[in-house]
């Protein structure tokens, strides 16, 4: 098989399959694990600029958002300077598995890349984020 969309769409499920089994014992599933890198890194930001950051539909990230909160790993806040808007905080709990989650996103990228050349890795991740922003770009 050799149509890129394809092979991208099976890789990333290989992946997620990957991530899925390393960080089910921290109780997170990976469609939670973008939500969760945003916010370990600017914890408070609201749903709009959420979704502008993961380049994801306004309702998948409303129901993720619901199930991190279902699940004790977020609360919601009034924003200090919008009524309309609500700010989206980490609990301790997602706070306390931050570091096992990296580590956990660290192996499944080294076993997956472990038959590349650390020059083959980083060729490999620019030709990725290339593609990525001439697909954002209407490519």
């Amino acid at each position: 098989m050799d149509s890129a969309g394809y092979l991208v769409n099976h890789m990333a499920r290989l992946f997620a399959d990957g991530l899925r089994r390393r960080i089910a014992p921290l109780g997170i599933v990976p469609g939670q694990f973008p939500a969760l890198l945003e916010l370990w890194e600017h914890d408070g930001q609201t749903q709009k600029e959420l979704v502008e950051k993961l380049d994801v539909e306004q309702a998948t990230l409303a129901n993720t958002l619901a199930r991190m909160e279902r699940d004790g790993l977020i609360v919601r806040k009034e924003h200090p300077a919008d009524a309309r808007a609500r700010t989206i905080h980490l609990t301790d709990k997602a706070r306390a598995i931050r570091d096992r989650a990296y580590a956990a996103a660290q192996e499944t990228n080294r076993a997956a890349l472990a038959a590349l050349s650390p020059e083959e890795r980083q060729q490999f991740i620019e030709l990725m984020q290339r593609t990525i922003e001439t697909m954002r770009r209407g490519g």
